[in-house]
């Protein structure tokens, strides 16, 4: 065992009496070292139950003849940082949560990890760290949280929250109603209720055989999760004593799946970036125009908020992931999971029980797959739409280019009435580097749409969006501004062409005209130039690269 490092030997003396010093038993000398990466945290609603699931891992620990050890990992909520300069350390978070396990992992010389996780960053960050280090591991994510309700209609953090800012500003409801939608959008623990990038992630995890059967969509704080985790527990032991590790499941076959599922879901858009990064870890090549490739030819088939009226708990009852592939299987790749089953199998005993939330394939919600890559002038390397949240209306669109070189000045011109009907809002120098840290538009998005406008103006950004942003709502545009992409070259008044059926985006000016502006482009002066970001802007790849550390 890897552990033996720190605890086999004469020489190993000072080390038994530190470990002995943390009240382990000399039997437990002859177990597997099981680390259990805890995401707990009181200041993340989907984290705030991991305590229980602790305890419930460890005793499948003890149970499966392991010997657990319990370490923190930090993790940020997206809602609560969005919308200011905080959302800059979300995704940056993402590379210190995988730089943090594995340097835990390997001071420590533990045999095998359990991942406890749930929300945007965090999961990413510890498939990361699985794939790198490819000792042992099992993730358990904490789970979705329920719906709100208010007089008999059900409620959600984006809908009726970030959407009823602008509402507010309009005057359309009062302050009783706010104040009413704040206390019961989100009633409790868990990741927030629609498809967004928390929930997807956790479907990825799942469809890529790294999760229990189930974990994905099981309800936060119910009997089922603590179930989960406890076999989660029992299982990383079993995995040790096999020696199955992360990179002989997250393979060639589990990112195509993944990729597939996530396109038959409709899930965030931030997925392509942690797909790629994770792939990046896991040695797999991954290039991001398979994601349109599978798009293509992978119809929608569910439809779950913010791009339709149905929650995970519906996608729950409906059968969750399981029933998901049980639809898909003729267009997965067989592969191997951590619950000895293959995903075939696992396809084969499910059982799909509600024909809506999950549709059948020759009866999609759309023909082609959630997301969609744009190519043009504009994004040479690329950009990203959530299609599936795009209305029909506005799946081409020619108008007019806003440009905003901030997210704060758009959000500003958005509040106050200056974004009209046949605009294209520009929001630039908020990619990976220039920002930094990429950050996500939910408020400005979330604002055009309780503005009304929602089939009438686009917004495209070098940013990102958060899995909650619906409408036409282009990101990821590579190579980004700070770059000295072109994005860094529209004027206000330039025509923007967006054409998601034919994954075009460009402006209306001459290739000749194009350079010459970008001959005169000087790159912007940092906008934070001390700490950990500073470092991470110098050091982040582009957005089509999955924005990691180089």
């Amino acid at each position: 065992m890897r552990s033996d490092k720190i605890k086999k030997g004469l020489e190993r003396i000072p080390h038994r009496a530190l470990l002995f010093a943390t009240g382990i038993t000399r039997e437990d000398l002859s177990k597997p070292f099981i680390g259990i990466a805890s995401s707990f945290t009181d200041l993340v609603p989907g984290h705030t139950q991991m305590r229980s699931l602790e305890r419930a891992i460890e005793n499948g620990i003890y149970a499966g003849g392991g010997r657990p050890f319990v370490f923190g990992i930090p993790g940020i909520c997206d809602g609560i940082a969005m919308g200011h300069s905080g959302m800059r350390y979300s995704l940056p978070s993402r590379e210190l949560i995988a730089d943090m396990v594995e340097s835990i992992a390997n001071a420590h010389c533990l045999d095998g990890l359990v991942l406890l996780t749930n929300c945007d960053k965090i999961t990413p960050g510890m498939l990361m760290a699985a794939a790198r280090l490819n000792i042992p591991s099992i993730v358990v994510t904490a789970g979705p949280m329920v719906t709100g309700r208010l007089r008999g209609k059900r409620l959600s953090l984006v809908r009726d929250t970030f959407e009823a800012v602008a509402k507010a500003k309009k005057g359309e409801i009062s302050k009783e109603e706010v104040e009413t939608l704040e206390m019961c959008a989100c009633p409790g623990s868990g990741s927030c209720q629609g498809l967004y990038t928390a929930n997807t992630m956790s479907c990825l995890t799942e469809t890529m055989g790294m999760s229990l059967t189930g974990c994905a969509t099981s309800m936060v704080a119910l009997a089922k999760k603590e179930r989960i985790a406890f076999e989660s527990g029992k299982r990383a032991v079993y995995l040790v004593q096999k020696d199955i590790r992360p990179r002989s499941i997250m393979n060639k076959n589990a990112f195509y799946n993944a990729v597939t599922v996530d396109m038959a879901l409709g899930g965030s858009s931030n997925t392509v970036l942690h797909l790629l990064a994770i792939a990046n870890d896991a040695g797999v090549e991954l290039p991001l125009s398979l994601f349109d490739e599978v798009s293509k030819v992978t119809p929608n088939i569910c439809s779950l908020e913010p791009a339709g009226n149905f929650y995970m708990e519906d996608l729950e009852y409906a059968g969750g992931i399981p029933a998901v592939l049980k639809r898909l299987k003729e267009r997965l790749k067989n592969n191997s999971t951590v619950n000895a089953k293959s995903i075939y199998a696992i396809a084969d005993e499910a059982e799909i029980t509600d024909n809506e939330v999950i549709r059948p394939l020759d009866k999609p919600y759309q023909k082609e797959g959630g997301i969609a890559v744009l190519y043009g002038n504009l994004a040479p390397d690329g950009a990203v739409v959530k299609q599936a949240a795009v209305s029909e209306k506005m799946k081409v669109f020619h108008g007019k280019a806003i440009c905003f070189d901030s997210e704060e000045e758009a959000m500003k011109a958005i509040l106050n009435g200056q974004i009209q009907k046949g605009h294209v809002v520009v929001i630039r120098y908020e990619g990976p580097s220039a920002g930094p840290g990429m950050r996500e538009m939910l408020a400005p998005t979330s604002a055009i749409v309780g503005m009304g406008l929602a089939d009438d103006v686009a917004l495209i950004t070098d940013g990102r969006f958060s899995g909650g942003t619906r409408g036409p709502c282009i990101g990821h545009i590579s190579p980004e501004a700070q770059a000295c992409g072109p994005i860094a070259a529209i004027r206000d008044g330039d025509t923007i062409k967006i054409d998601i059926p034919k994954r075009k985006l460009d402006v209306a000016v001459s290739d000749e005209e194009l350079k010459k502006r970008l001959s005169k482009w000087r790159a912007h002066k940092p906008k934070v130039t001390t700490g950990y970001l500073s470092r991470y802007a110098k050091l982040v790849s582009s957005a089509d690269k999955g924005a990691v550390l180089s």
